[in-house]
């Protein structure tokens, strides 16, 4: 791309997302800070300017039409168009959750976000990612998700403790993601998934044993994608990973 490229990345006011928004910057893009805590995305984008990236805030709510909306219609303004957009957002929903014990609410709040809340970003933002020369989608997800990982009976197969609303979100979004790689193919939009790994962030309790900056590095390799890179996998760091 000739001109500076614009990106989207949505809770990017602390841990995987505020580090994405680092990694971005740092090639010289523009980058919109998507987030709901009006002091903390002020917070985040003043950080991200003294590091020298071009920040922007974005005020957004996922899980809100009217605030998606205004979001999308701020990027036209300050931007013209979005080149990349990294829908990161997620909320894990607390836990133990078992299935024989988890609140059906919990399992909706969390798809609310996950899931829809990434299909009503992405659906507000198409019409400005038309418009970009080398339109990038990633779906930040995690190997939690991966059915074949979770259904393995080698050690190495399994993933993650038993959690019957944040695993299946994740499942859900990665089928999603397929449904939009086959609706838009006659596109040159590339859209791709991306498990972070374990990342200590407040999501599971800083229990991981990654750091956030590692985590935001499959993003950052996703968005960057050359024209003639892949659509419709799911990436972690090491390489591909089952469906």
């Amino acid at each position: 791309m000739s001109e500076r490229t614009i990106a989207l990345v949505t809770g990017a006011n602390k841990g995987i997302g505020y580090e994405i928004a680092v990694g971005l910057g740092a090639l010289g893009w523009r980058v919109g800070v998507g987030a709901r805590d009006d002091e903390r995305r002020a917070a985040a984008v003043e950080k991200l300017r003294a590091c020298g990236v071009e920040a922007f805030g974005v005020p957004l709510d996922v899980t809100d039409d009217a605030s998606v909306s205004a979001a999308a219609r701020l990027i036209e303004e300050r931007a013209g168009r979005l080149d990349v957009l990294v829908n990161n957002a997620a909320v894990a929903g607390g836990m133990p959750q078992e299935p024989t014990k988890v609140d059906p609410a919990t399992i909706r709040t969390v798809v609310e976000t996950n899931v829809i809340g990434v299909i009503r970003v992405t659906n507000a933002m198409l019409p400005l990612l038309r418009r970009s020369a080398s339109p990038r989608i990633v779906n930040m997800s995690s190997s939690v998700g991966s059915l074949t990982r979770q259904s393995g009976t080698a050690a190495e197969l399994t993933t993650g403790p038993v959690a019957a609303a944040y695993s299946p979100s994740k499942t859900f979004l990665n089928a999603v993601t397929l449904q939009y790689v086959r609706e838009l193919s006659d596109t040159n939009i590339l859209i791709n998934v991306g498990c972070p790994g374990y990342v200590a962030t407040d999501l599971n309790g800083f229990r991981g044993v990654r750091s956030p900056a590692q985590g935001a590095e499959i993003a950052i390799k996703l968005a960057t994608l050359p024209d003639d890179g892949p659509t419709g996998k799911f990436f972690e760091d090491a390489g591909v990973v089952p469906w």
